[in-house]
C-alpha cells in the first residue's frame, strides 16, 4: 500500500486468504485459512467476527520484523548498534534516515490498514450484528484497535490525518490533524472501549476492559508530557488525575497481579505455556506453533538482541542459544542503571554464561597459560562445561587484565580491565560490537530449527508493572510524591531477591528447547541455568533478602541519589530528578520492551540521554522528536484534485525533514 486511502478491506487478508477461527486451542487465534471474501461479508455477523480477528493479527506487526526495534529502541540510551549495522541510521539519525526510509512507511501503512478495519467494525457492528452478548465486545474491540493504532501513529509522527469512516473508493485528499486532535480521538476511542469491553476475556488473548484502561492511562500520561507543552496546559492536571484513575482501575481490578518473581515473565518454556498466561500480562500479541498461519515473519524480536557466540572455539549456533543477529548492543547505561548486587532484574534480563556445545572444537591450553604442564595442548573444557563468561564488573576492578584472562578456561569477556577509568561512551575491557552482555527477555527455544527466524512466543504489549509506573509518574508530576512511592515500591519490592533465593540461578526462553523435539535430543547445548552474579560482583555467596536495599522510604532518597545520572543528563530540579528517576526505573523494569524512544521523545529527554549514553546517536532537538511523514504518502495525495507542490509537501512534512 502506498497511500493511506487505498481500499483496504482488512488486515485479515493474509496472502490472499481470510483468517477465521477454528475450533482449535489457542482459542480464537489458532486459525484456519479459507478463501478470500469481499466487503459484503462485513455486513454479516460472521464476516465481522472474522474482520475483528484480522485486527488481532495486526498486533503481531509490532514484533514481526526490524521495525519492531528500529522505531522503538535505536537512537536512545539503552542500546546502541551491535555488529550488524544494517539499520544504523535509526540509531545515528544520519541522512539515511529520511522520509523514504522503509520502516517509516511500514509503520504508517500498517497502522492505517488496521484503522480501516476498525472503521468498518465501528460502522457495521451496530447495523448488522445481532443483539447478543458479543455485540458490545466487538464494538469495543473496534474502538480499542483504532485508538491503539492512532496512538502508535501520534507517538511516531505527531499529528496525522484522522480517518474515521471506512474507505470504499480510492481517496486522494487528506489534511493532517493536529496532535491535540489526534489525542482527543484516541482518548475518546479508548474510553468507548473501556465502557464496552468485558472484564474478563471470553477467549485467551482477547482485549478486556483492563487493557483499554491501561492504554487510556498511558495516553493521558503521554498527553500531559513535555513534548506537548505548547498546548497541553489546559488538560494537564486532569490528564494526570485520569492517568492515576485508570491505572488504579487496572491495579485494583482483581484480574491482574504482578508475577511473584520477575523471572517468571521471561522463563518461556513452550508455546502457550505457563508464562504466557500470567496475570501480570494485560495484552499480548498471540503467536503460536501453528506454522501454517505464522505469516511472512512470525515473532522475530528474539533475533535482534543476542551477541555472537557461534564462532568461538567450542561453540556452534543452536536453538536454545538463538540465532544472533547482534543488532542491539547494550550500552553502559543499560548495565549501570541497575544495582547489580540487589536488583534481581538485571540478572533475570541479561545472559552472561554459555556452555560448550561443540567440544570437538574446544580451544586448547597454550603452554604459557596451562594450569599444569600436563594440560598443555589439551582442551580447555568439555561438552556441557562452562565455555563463555561475561563479567559485568565496574571500573576500578583490579582483578582482570588482557593477559590474566588467558589463564581462565572459558572465553572471558570482561567489561573493565584493571586500571581503565569509567567511560560511558567508549570502549573498555574486551567487549566489542559483537561481544556484549545481551538482553535475553525474548529468547525463543521453541523454533523448529537452528536457522529459523520464526519465533512462537507471544509478544507482550502491556503488563501490570508498567501500569504501576504510569500511576507513579502521574502522581509525581502532580507533586504527590508520597503516593508515587507506593507504586514505585510495588515494582521495586518485587525486583528484590527473596530470602533463600539462589542469585546465581538463571533462566530465559531458550529453556523451551527442553520441550522442543527439534532441539532436546542434542548431546550438548549452549544453554546455561547459571549467571556470573558472584564473580561479576566479587562478593561471597549469600541467600539473604535484598528488600531493604531496594525499597525507597522517602522521596528525598530519590532526589539525593548519586547513582541515577542526574548530572550527566542535566537534571537539577526535584521535578527533573523525579522524571529521570522514573525513566531509569522504566529501564530497570521494561528495558528492551519496544517503547524507549517514545518515552524519551514524549519527555523531551531524548537528546540529553541519547548523547550522554549512546556514542553514535546525534538527535537534533529541532527535528528528531518525530519521524518524517512518508514521502510516498505526500507524493500520492492531492489538493483540489492536483498533486501537492513541493512547498505544500514541505508544509505537511514534520519540521526539519
Amino acid at each position: 500500500m502506498n497511500k493511506i486511502s487505498k481500499v483496504i478491506y482488512s488486515i485479515v487478508l493474509v496472502a490472499g486468504c481470510l483468517v477465521l477461527p477454528s475450533s482449535c486451542k489457542k482459542d480464537f487465534l489458532k486459525e484456519e485459512l479459507i478463501t478470500s471474501r469481499n466487503t459484503g461479508d462485513f455486513e454479516t455477523q460472521d464476516g465481522l467476527d472474522g474482520l475483528v480477528i484480522g485486527m488481532y493479527q495486526g498486533l503481531k506487526f509490532h514484533f514481526n520484523y526490524e521495525w519492531a526495534y528500529t522505531t522503538t529502541n535505536y537512537g536512545a540510551d539503552e542500546f546502541a548498534v551491535g555488529g550488524d549495522r544494517g539499520m544504523q541510521m535509526w540509531n545515528s539519525y544520519d541522512a539515511n534516515l529520511n522520509s523514504l526510509t522503509a520502516h517509516v512507511t511500514d509503520v504508517w501503512n500498517n497502522m492505517y490498514g488496521n484503522i480501516n478495519s476498525a472503521n468498518i467494525v465501528i460502522q457495521n457492528v451496530p447495523k448488522f450484528y445481532s443483539d447478543n452478548a458479543d455485540k458490545n465486545t466487538r464494538l469495543g474491540e473496534g474502538h480499542f484497535m483504532r485508538a491503539f493504532d492512532y496512538f502508535k501513529l501520534v507517538k511516531q509522527y505527531g499529528g496525522v490525518p484522522l480517518k474515521l469512516i471506512p474507505s470504499t473508493t480510492v481517496e486522494f485528499e487528506f489534511q493532517r490533524n493536529t496532535a491535540q486532535e489526534v489525542y482527543e480521538q484516541i482518548i475518546s476511542d479508548f474510553t468507548a472501549a473501556y465502557e464496552l469491553l468485558p472484564t474478563a476475556p471470553a477467549q485467551t488473548g482477547r482485549i478486556t476492559k483492563w487493557a483499554a484502561a491501561h492504554f487510556l492511562a498511558k495516553a493521558y500520561l503521554f498527553r500531559a508530557s513535555e513534548l506537548y507543552s505548547e498546548w497541553n496546559g489546559a488538560t494537564k492536571q486532569s490528564d494526570l488525575e485520569n492517568a492515576v484513575k485508570y491505572a488504579d482501575l487496572v491495579i485494583n481490578s482483581g484480574q491482574h497481579t504482578l508475577a511473584n518473581n520477575f523471572r517468571e515473565i521471561w522463563e518461556y518454556t513452550k508455546p502457550d505455556g505457563p508464562n504466557e498466561t500470567l496475570k501480570e500480562i494485560i495484552l499480548a500479541a498471540q503467536f503460536s506453533e501453528n506454522t501454517a498461519t505464522q505469516g511472512r515473519y512470525g515473532n522475530q524480536v528474539h533475533l535482534y538482541y543476542p551477541s555472537v557466540y557461534q564462532n568461538l572455539a567450542g561453540m556452534q549456533r543452536d536453538i536454545p542459544g538463538d540465532r544472533e543477529f547482534q543488532r542491539l548492543r547494550s550500552t553502559d547505561y543499560a548495565l549501570d542503571v541497575f544495582d547489580r548486587v540487589n536488583d534481581s532484574r538485571f540478572w533475570k534480563s541479561f545472559k552472561t554464561r554459555y556452555l560448550s556445545n561443540r567440544p570437538a572444537a574446544a580451544p586448547k591450553w597454550e603452554k604459557a597459560y596451562a594450569p599444569t604442564p600436563a594440560l598443555e595442548n589439551q582442551p580447555k573444557f568439555a561438552g556441557g562445561e562452562e565455555s563463555i563468561l561475561y563479567i559485568v564488573n565496574d571500573a576500578g576492578d583490579a582483578r582482570y587484565t588482557a593477559e590474566s584472562i588467558k589463564f581462565r578456561a572459558p572465553h572471558m569477556f570482561v567489561r573493565y580491565f584493571a586500571g581503565q577509568p569509567e567511560n560511558m561512551l567508549g570502549g573498555h575491557g574486551n567487549y566489542d560490537p559483537s561481544r556484549f552482555v545481551a538482553l535475553s527477555k525474548f529468547m525463543d527455544g521453541s523454533r523448529i530449527n537452528v536457522a529459523s527466524q520464526f519465533g512462537m512466543r507471544d509478544g507482550i504489549l502491556a503488563r501490570l508493572a508498567e501500569t504501576y509506573l504510569i500511576a507513579a509518574e502521574a502522581y509525581g508530576r502532580l507533586g504527590q510524591y508520597a503516593q508515587a512511592l507506593t507504586y514505585i515500591n510495588k515494582v521495586r519490592d518485587r525486583a528484590a531477591y527473596k530470602e533463600g533465593e539462589d542469585r546465581a540461578s538463571y533462566a530465559d526462553g531458550g529453556v523451551a528447547y527442553k520441550n522442543n523435539t527439534a532441539a532436546n535430543t542434542a548431546q550438548f547445548v549452549s544453554y546455561s541455568d547459571k549467571n556470573t552474579y558472584y564473580e561479576s560482583n566479587n562478593i561471597p555467596v549469600s541467600t539473604a533478602a535484598t528488600l531493604s536495599n531496594m525499597h525507597i522510604n522517602s522521596v528525598d532518597e530519590i532526589f539525593n541519589k548519586n547513582n541515577e545520572f542526574y548530572t550527566k543528563v542535566g537534571a537539577t530540579s526535584n521535578e527533573q530528578k523525579f522524571i529521570n528517576f522514573l525513566l531509569n526505573e522504566r529501564s530497570r523494569e521494561l528495558i528492551g520492551e519496544l517503547m524507549r524512544w517514545e518515552d524519551l521523545a514524549r519527555t523531551k529527554t531524548l537528546v540529553a540521554r541519547a548523547t550522554a549514553f549512546n556514542e553514535e546517536a546525534k538527535p537534533d532537538p529541532n527535528k528528531h522528536y518525530y519521524r518524517p511523514i512518508p514521502q510516498n504518502f505526500l507524493d500520492a495525495i492531492r489538493k483540489d484534485g492536483k498533486p501537492l507542490t513541493a512547498a505544500e509537501k514541505q508544509a505537511m512534512q514534520n519540521p526539519g525533514w
